[in-house]
């Protein structure tokens, strides 16, 4: 997107209930955009929407849905599309998020980050772009993914499946997009105040542990406000960057690992290192494993109608004539 204004421009954000998707909401409103809305929250969403009329914004369509929901998001798509024109703002915001190593985490927290951080973004690119596309009036999406989505933290395996993934899909569309004048960025942050600090699950880690509760707080001071990273993120859409960052951190830690590799490796093994040491995660409980199928007793062999016991007899094909 080439201007800087945003007045009168259709956007939809998802994650607007809290965090980053309702910072920028919020913003957006004060520069005059139009909004269409979504959050699983309801309560959350409805909310923002009160919040965002206050400041005299127009949100024409609003829904409560879960974006790994490819129905529920092809229904919203449908509805707007119904009676309004293709959006010129796309925002993918909403996530979640669950740390672990892997000998911890479930099948169904790798399940979650990837269908939510990454089939629930590829949901609203499907039913939302193709239209700005058709439209031929340009734009620009917007995917959040994260530091994440950048360097090897420790214990981000899942996470960074789905944050990895969403960077390479935008980078792919950042090209593919360009002929149609739809701008493409991927954001950054690192850490952001948000309510996703308080809920993310660690895999085998009591939360209530006070060490715990103080690695939490101290991580937390580092973090930048949601209404900060909501600022960000608009200045580097009307400015067409790639990749947005949200605090200078970030930045120069993806320099560092760019740059110095070995030095790189060296240091994230460390942090590695202190991360279990804080944490202190509990001991590995031993999986279930079936027998081998030597200690499976074999079925006894079926009686034939006979009343005989075994198997039938090979019978020969007789040779042909």
């Amino acid at each position: 997107m080439s201007k800087k204004t945003f007045a009168g421009k259709r956007c939809l954000i998802t994650g607007a209930a809290s965090g980053i998707g309702r910072a920028t909401a919020l913003r957006l409103a004060s520069r005059g955009a139009e909004l269409y809305l979504t959050d699983r929250n309801a309560d959350g969403l409805a909310e923002t929407v009160n919040d965002v009329r206050a400041l005299g914004a127009q949100v024409p369509e609003h829904r409560a849905l879960d974006i790994a929901n490819h129905d529920e998001v092809a229904a919203f798509a449908e509805a707007i599309h119904a009676n309004h024109p293709s959006m010129d703002i796309v925002m993918n915001i909403a996530g979640v998020s669950a740390w672990g190593t892997v000998d911890r985490l479930s099948h169904e927290q790798w399940e979650k980050m990837i269908s939510i951080n990454l089939m629930g973004p590829i949901h609203v690119i499907e039913n939302f772009v193709p239209p700005m596309v058709a439209a031929r009036h340009g734009g620009h999406l917007v995917n959040v993914s994260s530091a994440a989505g950048l360097i090897g933290l420790p214990w981000h395996a899942a996470y960074s499946a789905s944050k990895f993934g969403l960077r390479g899909l935008s980078e792919v569309l950042r090209f593919d997009l360009a002929r149609y004048r739809i701008g493409v960025s991927v954001v950054v942050p690192g850490a952001v105040r948000t309510p996703l600090v308080n809920t993310i699950e660690i895999a085998g880690v009591d939360r209530d542990d006070p060490q715990v509760s103080r690695w939490v707080d101290r991580f937390s001071g580092h973090a930048v406000s949601p209404e900060k990273a909501a600022d960000k993120i608009l200045a580097g859409v009307a400015r067409n960057r790639f990749l947005i960052y949200t605090s200078s951190d970030i930045r120069a830690l993806y320099a560092f690992k760019r740059v110095a590799w070995w030095p790189y490796s060296v240091a994230m093994r460390q942090v590695n290192v202190v991360f279990t040491k804080t944490l202190k995660p509990a001991p590995v409980a031993p999986r279930q494993l079936p027998p081998p199928a030597s200690a499976i007793p074999a079925e006894p062999p079926a009686a034939e109608p006979d009343g005989r016991v075994g198997t039938d007899p090979v019978r020969a094909t007789p040779p042909r004539q």
